[in-house]
């Protein structure tokens, strides 16, 4: 059962969805540039933990220890 609208109501809700649709795209673009940020922010943690990996790799060879991060990878890789 459709009720009928008045040309009042009907402009009003007309400009209600105008004003909502661009709403929700301006909220999808600022979406879209927070996620970039976060995945630029997250390869630049993944690049730096990466570098300093391998520099904590080379001092245990070199001490001769045990490489607590290996036993780590190994144990989930088991799972």
């Amino acid at each position: 059962m459709k009720e009928t609208l008045t040309e009042e109501q009907i402009n009003f809700y007309k400009k209600t969805m105008e004003h909502t649709r661009k709403q929700i795209k301006e909220i999808d673009v600022m979406i879209e540039e927070e996620l970039k940020r976060v995945r630029e922010k997250l390869a630049e943690l993944q690049n730096t933990k990466k570098s300093i990996r391998q520099i904590y790799d080379a001092a245990c060879i070199l001490l001769g220890v045990e490489n607590e991060f290996e036993k780590e990878e190994g144990e989930a890789q088991q799972s």
